[in-house]
């Protein structure tokens, strides 16, 4: 079925429910449906012959907090930033979904949209959806680039994650609240409970250390919800797997709302097999290091 503007009913023909405005994106705003459920996302035009890459929200939210970074990419990415099933404006499902039902809804979002390949971006819960999806998927996985990545023990309990939320929300820009408060307010407490119980659940280290595509790790040096950068160094150093660990001083858990600029250029320095250095053009304290670098791939020495 040909999606329609977000301006039009979804594509089962209800007219989708409406969240406050935000500021409009670049990104054409689409829905299609998937396996019965409505899925509102966003798309780039294609630049020719871009590879493409799938931005992954996380725990509670919808993709609008993933936009400015997206946006960023689009013109070197065929980029889409959907809503997963239950989440955003995207249609709840008959049953909760776990973090492999995810993964699944990810690769069935893809095949809606005709796509084989994708390198797979996400954000806090997003990350481990990655991971899943390249567990389930190898062959469908070109890189992944985990953003913040939440759910290990670090989170646990419930009631130390929510107060882990509760001090990033004062480290965050101030016009992050707006944007996530009304998706956390549609997502709702039960849910919210079912999600924590399945994150907590995940087996993230172990589905990290099987990977075996190139992958770049992102964290903000003032995140709460995750542990320092040493103690992620020394588990990271436990592998020779493809992984690059980079930390942008200043940024807490929203690194793709907060810190766009800087992010973007990790993303292509990383997508290009290029060292990770500062972006001059995005001013502010924040300043991108390595602090780990697995076995990548050595950088192109020209065209072949």
């Amino acid at each position: 079925m040909t999606p329609s503007s977000s301006a039009e009913p979804g594509p089962s023909g209800r007219e989708p429910k409406r969240l406050p405005r935000h500021p409009a994106s670049r990104l054409a705003e689409r829905w299609t449906n998937v396996d019965g459920v409505d899925i509102f996302y966003r798309e780039s035009p294609v630049p020719p012959d871009a590879p493409v890459m799938l931005h992954l929200h996380g725990f509670g939210l919808s993709g609008r907090y993933l936009l400015p970074t997206a946006e960023r990419l689009m013109d070197d990415f065929h980029t889409f930033v959907p809503d997963l099933p239950g989440f955003g404006r995207s249609g709840k499902p008959a049953k909760a979904l776990d973090v492999p039902d995810l993964a699944h809804a990810a690769a069935r979002f893809l095949d809606d949209r005709g796509v084989e390949t994708a390198t797979l971006i996400g954000n806090s819960m997003g990350c481990p959806v990655i991971l899943e999806f390249a567990h389930l998927y190898p062959e469908r996985i070109d890189r992944a680039i985990l953003v913040s990545p939440a759910g290990g023990l670090h989170n646990q309990p419930l009631s130390r994650a929510m107060s882990q939320l509760a001090r990033d929300g004062k480290r965050e820009p101030r016009e992050m609240m707006a944007v996530a408060t009304p998706d956390y307010l549609r997502f709702g407490v039960s849910s919210t409970v079912r999600m924590f119980h399945a994150l907590t659940h995940y087996p993230s280290l172990d589905r990290l250390l099987e990977l075996t595509i190139p992958t770049l790790a992102v964290l903000g040096s003032r995140d709460p919800l995750m542990p320092s950068p040493t103690r992620i160094q020394a588990v990271a150093a436990h592998t020779d797997n493809n992984v690059l660990l980079v930390v942008i001083e200043g940024a807490a858990h929203a690194i793709n709302f907060s810190h766009p600029g800087e992010l973007a250029n990790i993303v292509r320095l990383f997508m290009a097999d290029q060292p990770i250095v500062d972006d001059p053009d995005s001013p502010g304290h924040a300043r991108a290091y390595e602090i780990h670098r697995g076995s990548l791939p050595p950088a192109p020495s020209g065209p072949e």
